[in-house]
């Protein structure tokens, strides 16, 4: 529903209008059957009128909210002109006022079945609505969960393949510990037998100094003190 659809609305109760309120002056003034047709054009007229001011009512129902003050004094005023021109068309045709208050019951009666057929169809209309908007909610929320899932399932991916990367790590980490265990153990067999060597050394060098001492005491006393 729409503001323009009333305003198309509004133009064609404005025509009729223009055309009711010509009726009843010219029905005061004519006679017979000349009349008749009048009331009769009046009462068709005015069925029309009717028809199309429930059309606003309807658009009225679906305006906007902005609209909806304005419409609607519209409407009210487009019916109290039309009870208007239908209290001067009974005053210009007293005589006539059983026979249009009989088509007007029956205008009546149409309407009246007119509006139940539409309340019923606006009724089947919003529980499909609903049941579309149901069906629709129901489908984004399995979108959303298949994507929840998909994340998911991306997630535990991620965590395995970082899991495998850090067992890796710890992997190569143990084995350059190890490596660096026996590095160490190497390191100290060769400082032992760094040690060993050294202390070997230092014996010969001793051997060596008191040999020496001993040769050289030796050449002192041959030389100096044996005669």
């Amino acid at each position: 529903m729409s503001s323009e659809e009333f305003e198309k609305l509004q133009e064609m109760y404005m025509s009729l209008y223009d055309e009711l309120k010509l009726i009843p002056e010219s029905a005061l003034k004519s006679h017979g059957e000349e009349r008749k047709k009048l009331v009769r054009t009046f009462d068709e007229r005015q069925g029309e009128a009717e028809e199309v001011l429930q059309g606003m009512e309807e658009e009225l129902r679906g305006a906007p909210s902005s609209y909806r003050n304005a419409m609607s004094a519209k409407l009210r005023l487009y019916r109290r002109d039309l009870g208007k021109l239908q209290r001067d068309m009974k005053n210009s045709t007293p005589g006539l006022s059983s026979y249009s208050q009989t088509v007007q019951g029956g205008h009546q009666s149409i309407y009246s079945s007119q509006n139940q057929q539409s309340t019923h169809l606006q009724s089947q209309r919003a529980l499909l609505l609903q049941g579309t908007e149901s069906l629709n909610n129901a489908s984004q929320s399995i979108e959303r969960s298949q994507c929840i899932a998909a994340e998911t399932d991306q997630i535990g991916t991620d965590i395995i393949e970082e899991l495998g990367e850090q067992r890796e790590q710890l992997d190569r980490t143990r084995n350059r510990l190890v490596n660096t265990g026996e590095n160490l153990s190497r390191s100290r067999k060769i400082l032992r037998a760094m040690s060993r060597r050294l202390m070997t050394n230092k014996l010969l060098l001793g051997v060596i100094i008191l040999m020496e001492l001993a040769i050289l005491g030796a050449v002192v006393y041959l030389k100096f003190f044996r005669k």
